[in-house]
């Protein structure tokens, strides 16, 4: 009887070793079919273009389409939430930035993952600053006389929504410049930018791109960039640092993260991929037209430390300045 269950054990042993082979054999094989590049807003904003700009020549890299898929909503929560969630396979990603990964964790009660645990960082691949803009009518040309006039009266700036980078750079400045800095926020940059615009309110704060046609055009006022050097497309623009505040520092970076536990070699294919991508002439022309810098990490590890930073800065800052986002 044990002579002829010695077979059996053969096979079942073959069985084992085959099931355990299998993992690494869809790691060699990765990509085999189309990747899901997850952005969490809507399209025609900061994440989406940037997201569109790299998805052809990551797919290049990388060996397969990178098909870019929108599920906005809660300031990215959501779409980041479903990322957080999907197989850790490499097929499901998402292109994240500083409002859900480092500031929602901070201004939000109920966060439904955890971004350190829950996701594997890759690398950043962009970084573009906030802008500082008024309504032509508003009496300030610099970011000085805007700090003088808020000590006379509140001056309001809107901004995309509660709990999201912007209102976190509004936040600085108000504790910066000790002035009478109000935060007006709507549901969107969108109608944030008309209402500036329109002069319902003195000011905004949002990412550079989103203002560049309109200061361009002279219906807005920019009075800084919040980085700690010039943006190319607006060389004339002083940063915050210049103009007397260097403490507010608000730049949104662009990030690649995965689900948690996504095989190692699966993160290093896609990290040295998004950095090619990133590095390519093409790209990098497309993405500062548009007032967007190429800004990659020297690797995932040199990234998870990134991330590590800018959540105790920027929830020094929330708590500092009470901002929640419900």
């Amino acid at each position: 009887m044990l002579q002829s269950l010695k077979p059996l054990a053969g096979l079942f042993a073959t069985a084992a070793l085959a099931l355990a082979a299998m993992p690494a054999l869809a790691q060699d094989k990765y990509p085999s079919r189309p990747i899901h590049l997850v952005v969490g807003f809507p399209p025609g904003g900061s994440n989406d273009i940037v997201a569109r700009i790299l998805a052809p020549k990551l797919g290049e890299f990388i060996g397969a389409s990178v098909v870019v898929e929108n599920r906005p909503g809660a300031n990215a929560i959501i779409g980041t939430d479903y990322v957080a969630r999907a197989a850790p396979d490499g097929y499901t990603i998402t292109l994240g930035s500083a409002s859900p990964l480092a500031i929602s964790p901070h201004t939000y009660s109920n966060m439904p993952f955890d971004p350190l645990k829950d996701l594997v960082g890759i690398t950043t691949v962009a970084q573009t600053p906030e802008l500082i803009a008024v309504n032509p009518k508003v009496p300030a040309k610099t970011l000085q006389e805007l700090v003088a006039l808020s000590k006379t009266r509140d001056v309001t700036f809107s901004s995309s929504g509660n709990g999201g980078l912007p209102h976190l750079a509004i936040e600085l400045l108000k504790i910066a410049s000790k002035g009478r800095i109000v935060h007006v926020p709507y549901k969107g940059a969108g109608p944030a930018i008309t209402d500036a615009v329109g002069g319902h309110v003195d000011g905004i704060i949002v990412d550079l791109p989103a203002l560049y046609t309109m200061v361009n055009e002279g219906k807005l006022r920019a009075i800084a960039v919040t980085n700690t050097h010039r943006a190319d497309v607006m060389k004339d623009v002083p940063t915050s640092a210049e103009g007397g505040l260097p403490s507010v520092l608000a730049f949104n970076w662009f990030a690649v993260m995965a689900p948690a536990k996504t095989p190692k070699p699966i993160v290093d294919k896609l990290y040295k991929a998004l950095v090619q991508t990133v590095q390519s002439p093409d790209v990098k022309a497309s993405l500062e037209k548009l007032g967007i810098e190429p800004y990659a990490q020297s690797s995932p590890e040199a990234f998870a430390k990134f991330m590590q930073t800018e959540l105790v800065r920027w929830g020094d800052v929330a708590r500092a300045s009470g901002a929640r986002a419900d």
